[in-house]
């Protein structure tokens, strides 16, 4: 008897591998392999001096530890929103739950210029900082703010699936047999999110890491103080050295190359110890 071919509604392997190689080709890999293009005509001598510089060198530094920090925030608050989410009924959930993309379709420069406006020692929030002497605008604690609103949705967004999947019966069987509610969450809810976690926690830094709109107002640009990386890509360009803006965005482009391989191997372990658990 032959067997009956079972229609496809997609092409076959070999088209669809060729249409999404051409696509990543073409919006990936050919402008991405621009910037090592760009860089190379640097030479290592000069390429080594330009990113070892001392404004650059500050630059990456600020961009790092404002990153770090504001992703560690996200960490903490974007569990404890995904939790709240997911665990609770309360009026106004949905708006909330909408809310958390705003981000996502706010446009950089307005966050930028509402946060600044905000923060600054005469905005509302900053009027209260201020009694107590703390400066938040233009200073490396303004560009966390900054950072931090753009990245919480990413921690949130991969938290709160996994919390809504997870099966309270096994948290009542714990409960059941004496554990407290710190052990429950400790033992059995937080192993379960923790590749979640980081994931969030690593597409948090990733993209604060490449953030300009929304920072470059708040920073202040102060060289040496709160100057970001990208503003020096921008400075950089403005003033046509476009193998010295190359050469600091291939080292920003490395390590978010970098982050981004590390999400891809959280998420196949996730998925590898979700099935073994099945």
């Amino acid at each position: 008897m032959r067997k009956k071919s079972r229609k496809k509604i997609l092409p076959g392997f070999g088209i669809s591998l060729g249409f999404t190689m051409l696509y990543v080709s073409l919006f990936v890999l050919i402008p991405l392999s621009i910037v090592f293009i760009q860089t190379s005509q640097l030479g290592w001598s000069k390429f080594f001096q330009v990113i070892t510089s001392e404004r650059v060198l500050h630059a990456y530094q600020i961009s790092f530890t404002t990153s770090l920090a504001a992703a560690l925030v996200n960490v903490c608050f974007g569990l404890l929103i995904s939790w709240v989410l997911v665990r609770y009924s309360f009026p106004g959930k949905r708006l909330l739950d909408g809310l958390i993309d705003l981000p996502f379709a706010l446009p950089t420069a307005v966050a930028g210029i509402t946060l600044t406006t905000l923060y600054s020692q005469n905005g509302w929030i900053g009027k209260i900082f201020d009694v107590f002497h703390i400066k938040i605008a233009f200073t490396p604690l303004g560009i966390i703010v900054a950072l931090t609103f753009i990245g919480l949705p990413f921690v949130v967004r991969m938290v709160q699936p996994v919390l809504q999947n997870m099966e309270k019966e096994v948290e009542e069987a714990a409960a059941s047999l004496g554990a407290s509610r710190l052990q429950v969450f400790w033992k059995v809810v937080f192993p379960e999110i923790l590749p979640a976690l980081l994931a969030g926690f690593s597409l948090a830094f990733s993209r604060a890491l490449g953030e300009y709109g929304s920072v470059v107002f708040i920073a202040g640009n102060m060289p040496l103080k709160t100057e970001i990386a990208p503003l020096m890509i921008m400075t950089k360009l403005e003033q046509y050295d476009y193998a010295g803006a190359t050469a600091v965005a291939a080292v920003m482009l490395v390590v978010s190359l970098f982050f981004l391989f590390t999400i891809n191997l959280i998420q196949g372990w996730s998925q590898k110890r979700g099935l073994q658990n099945e």
